[in-house]
């Protein structure tokens, strides 16, 4: 990947020459030998020649790669420094003290360039993989401490004012005593002044600017990480914290990955363990009764295709999340789990059952309710089973009332009652029992329609047209083995 900025380079380089260039012919009392043009032509072919050498030279230097560039800066302006040094004390014999500004100077300038391209480079770089999404999740490369970082950076820009401060004080006093006429008239004090606010703006600018880079970059990856810790919160387990570097804030990434990848492994073995009991349950009530398997998984997919579609509308977002919406698919096979308390000679009776006989049937849902209960008590509660023993007993409810075992009506009946009614009697009438032939979708939907308001919540029968070319689909696709095996009979 290319961590290479040239535009952002070439202007970083032009202001620390403009900078550099500036002290030496305006600010500095020492150069009052050299005119302004003569400095500034000076400064510009130094710099030019260094810009010149990082960007066809260096641009895919390793230390760009690694996004060290404060140490790549640092050490070519170090090296850049060094002839204009050795021409100011060759032609304009140029004390050692000033030589060593000179080289300090420059090599000051390449630190703090360095350190703005290298901060712009993570920020690019973090923009990229926040678009792409395609941070790592575990740790790599070498450690970098965060902390030690941030103490070095300011270790080294305090003793760099420091020394720059000193530098000059120094070289101040220095060229006082040997123009003691500047103190009398007053200029020598105002050159001074002028030097070290002029010292101060830049470094102080600097400063903030990498501090100000520094920041936004920790704001963005605090901010990821703070983004997807919500999405955690909210039930999806399956996001990561980006891992940006090997750093504090990594180590944490990390280590939190690792936490949730063995959370996620205990919770899809206990999601695996409860299948298995819904499984086992349903499976149970089943063989009991001549209602089929694949009836339990229809009437599964037709309870998740109307809650999604009731989801787009404003009154039930809230309550039918995708994680609510789960909780219905997975429970949905138990709604006649308590037929198992009902005897044969009721449940497997082969022919439509006395007024007697019903009322034995009717008593399912709340045997069902009573058995989850059980476990409820004896587990501890939980969403599962409570939406489970919800659909058991509210599940033979109708909207007008006249349903069974409680007589609810109209929104007294949980949504999960109330699409479980639908699911259960559609695939009821489109599936042969021994005492009627399986109707046709269009029979059974002018059978729904009829019952709207009546039987069924009108909303959910809106839903229901809304989404029958689904309840079609998915008919077919889980038909009973017995059907099939009838259909593929010769004729």
């Amino acid at each position: 990947m290319n961590h290479y900025n040239a535009s952002l380079t070439l202007r970083l380089y032009v202001v620390a020459a403009f900078i550099f260039g500036t002290y030496g012919s305006r600010v500095c009392p020492m150069l009052e030998t050299l005119s302004a043009r003569e400095i500034l032509f000076h400064v510009s072919i130094t710099y030019g020649l260094v810009f010149l050498v990082r960007h066809f030279l260096l641009r895919t230097h390793s230390l760009v790669k690694e996004q060290k560039h404060a140490q790549l800066d640092t050490t070519l302006f170090f090296l850049g420094s060094l002839p204009l040094a050795a021409f100011y004390n060759l032609h304009y014999d140029f004390p050692l003290d000033s030589n060593l500004k000179v080289l300090f100077g420059m090599t000051l300038f390449g630190f703090f360039t360095g350190t703005l391209l290298q901060l712009e480079s993570k920020l690019t770089h973090f923009d990229r993989m926040s678009e792409q999404d395609s941070f790592a999740l575990s740790l790599f490369g070498q450690r970098r401490s965060l902390v030690k970082q941030m103490i070095s950076l300011m270790g080294l820009l305090l003793l760099t004012l420091t020394t720059m401060l000193a530098m000059v004080a120094l070289k101040d006093i220095f060229w006082l005593q040997h123009n003691p006429d500047r103190i009398v008239d007053g200029s020598g004090a105002i050159s001074v002044v002028k030097e070290f606010l002029y010292i101060s703006l830049v470094l102080g600018g600097y400063v903030i600017a990498i501090l100000i880079m520094w920041s936004k970059l920790m704001k963005k990856v605090l901010l990821s990480q703070e983004c997807t810790l919500m999405e955690i919160t909210k039930g999806n387990i399956s996001k990561r914290l980006p891992v940006f570097e090997h750093n504090e804030l990594g180590s944490v990434s990390s280590l939190t990955n690792t936490m949730l990848d063995s959370l996620e492994a205990s919770q899809q073995e206990v999601k695996t363990t409860r299948d298995v009991a819904i499984v086992s349950l349903s499976a149970l009530a089943e063989s009991r009764d001549n209602e089929t398997g694949a009836h339990i998984l229809r009437t599964q997919e037709y309870v998740k295709a109307l809650a999604i579609e009731m989801a787009n509308k404003e009154k039930y977002a809230q309550k039918l999340t995708p994680a609510y919406i789960e909780l219905l698919y997975k429970s949905a096979p138990l709604h006649d789990v308590g037929k198992v308390g009902i005897p044969d000679a009721v449940l497997l009776k082969p022919g439509k059952l006395t007024a007697e006989e019903f009322e034995i049937m009717k008593d399912h849902p709340e045997i069902g309710a009573q058995a989850l209960s059980i476990a409820e008590r004896q587990l501890g509660s939980s969403s599962f089973l409570r939406v489970a023993k919800e659909i058991s007993i509210t599940h033979h409810e109708k909207w007008d009332g006249s349903g069974y075992p409680n007589q609810l009506s109209g929104e007294d009946i949980p949504i999960s009652g109330r699409l479980m009614a639908l699911a259960d009697v559609y695939d009821a009438l489109i599936s042969k029992r021994v005492y009627k032939p399986a109707f046709s979708h269009e029979k059974a939907k002018s059978i729904i329609l009829e019952g709207r308001g009546g039987h069924f919540d009108p909303e959910v029968v809106d839903a229901f047209l809304c989404v029958e070319h689904e309840f079609v689909e998915i008919a077919r696709r889980y038909k009973d083995k017995q059907e099939e095996e009838f259909e593929a009979l010769p004729a």
